[in-house]
């Protein structure tokens, strides 16, 4: 009698390996979004590169450009090489990036670094959610990638540490080249990482896909419609027609302001904090208490907005992240400044991801995609904005009104996305009802 494993065994281990092998790529991949506001109080103090503040701010929206370009083509080159293969060239790309801005004798260099650096962030992310979903255990999907997004703001963390332990004594280009060691991870994802079954199926490798699933006992993923181009445009024109063009600019306006203040608060954290009169030591401390909340925010808003709605859930969360944000402005005590910053970070990080909620419940089947997808892109326009806000304010001079700005774009989210949810439920009794559970 052979000894394997049973199906269900082999299928969670492939999962585990998985998600263990995505959960890693996307820890190196908030390492490296969140590296350069952790270095950036260094960079400012010391004039590296002559930057000033209001580059400085330029160079944090270049990141967010590239993550714009990355995320936008991700489906398209996914589509082409595969999953595995993207994957793979998104570590590769962020971590050289990071060795060219380790290298850069100038602003411009400096920049073209953090630019490509973004495009393999943005891609990398949309590539591993949808290789974890492929092989999540039955009925573990949503689980699954709320625990794959743990690991961006794990990062978070990491890129602190990384530059309270090595900036110091070796410099600020020490932290850049802990962002090429991903690098040296490359091997291990070719080799243990399996192809994504939906890049399989799509591409018509269907007797491999399947041959692929039966031994790990993973369900095998339908096989997509063959929709040609323009059936792609009617979905987008869709969301314009008769009084959807309102609902459709509410969604795109509040994932603008979430995201301009998640990345803004992102890059700007520690160097505002600095500005407020706290020592280096506890601005880069408010960096991993604001990713801690993340990862609890994470895991909580999906709780929560299973019971009561994710649009109410969404908009509670971006008035308590405004609030939460606007007294970061105050100098309390540091003590109650960290568990100020802390639940900011718990409700700033996951008030925008029920944005991307509220608009999957409200959509049809047949153009749920595309209203997450234009939602999200149009967000990712915030996030380009709001590093380059928090430096020319800084640049000016007046960097005690950046915890002000970041405020107002929350309330104004909060504002946006509770006008939205309120059409929606006028429309029809079951519109801001959750989807069920996958």
């Amino acid at each position: 009698m052979s000894s394997s494993p049973a199906p269900s065994a082999r299928g969670s281990r492939l999962a585990l390996l998985v998600v263990g092998l995505c959960w890693l790529a996307v820890l190196f991949d908030g390492l490296d979004m969140f590296i350069y506001g952790s270095v950036l109080p260094h960079m400012l103090e010391e004039k590296a590169l002559g930057i000033t503040s209001g580059q400085a701010g330029d160079l944090g929206s270049y990141a967010t450009f590239g993550m714009l370009v990355g995320a936008l083509g991700a489906g398209t080159v996914a589509d082409r090489i595969g999953r595995r293969k993207l994957m793979l060239s998104c570590v590769t790309l962020f971590s050289l990036a990071s060795g060219l801005c380790a290298l850069a004798n100038g602003v411009a260099l400096f920049g073209l670094g953090r630019t490509l650096a973004g495009v393999g962030l943005g891609g990398l992310l949309p590539t591993a959610i949808s290789m974890v979903s492929d092989y999540a255990p039955r009925g573990r999907a949503a689980l699954t990638i709320g625990l794959l997004m743990t690991a961006h703001h794990a990062g978070g963390i990491l890129s602190a540490y990384v530059a309270l332990w090595i900036v110091e004594p070796l410099g600020w280009r020490a932290a850049f080249w802990v962002c090429v060691v991903p690098l040296l991870f490359v091997p291990v994802l070719a080799k243990f990482l399996p192809e994504s079954l939906s890049f399989l199926v799509a591409r018509g490798r269907a007797e491999e896909a399947r041959t692929l699933a039966g031994r790990h006992e993973v369900e095998l993923p339908a096989a997509p419609a063959d929709r040609p181009a323009t059936a792609r445009w009617e979905n987008l024109a869709g969301l314009f027609r008769g009084r959807e063009w309102i609902q459709t600019l509410l969604y795109w306006l509040a994932s603008f302001g979430g995201l301009l203040l998640v990345y803004g608060v992102a890059t700007w954290l520690p160097t505002l904090m600095r500005d407020e009169g706290y020592e280096l030591g506890s601005a880069l401390t408010f960096v991993v208490l604001f990713n801690l909340g993340g990862i609890v925010g994470m895991l909580v808003a999906g709780r929560a907005s299973d019971r009561f709605g994710a649009p109410r859930i969404s908009a509670v969360w971006f008035a308590l992240t405004a609030a939460g944000v606007f007294l970061l402005s105050a100098h309390m005590p540091l003590v109650l400044t960290f568990v100020v910053v802390f639940l900011t970070g718990v409700f700033l990080n996951s008030a925008q991801t029920m944005i991307y909620a509220t608009v999957a419940i409200g959509s049809t089947p047949a153009n749920r995609a595309t209203a997450v997808g234009w939602t999200s892109g149009m967000g990712r326009f915030g996030a380009v904005f709001g590093p380059w806000l928090g430096g020319q304010l800084l640049a000016a001079d007046k960097g005690d009104w950046g915890f002000t700005a970041f405020a107002l774009a929350g309330f104004s989210s909060m504002v946006l996305i509770g006008i939205a949810s309120l059409r929606t439920a006028a429309a029809g009794p079951s519109a801001g009802r959750p989807a069920p559970a996958p």
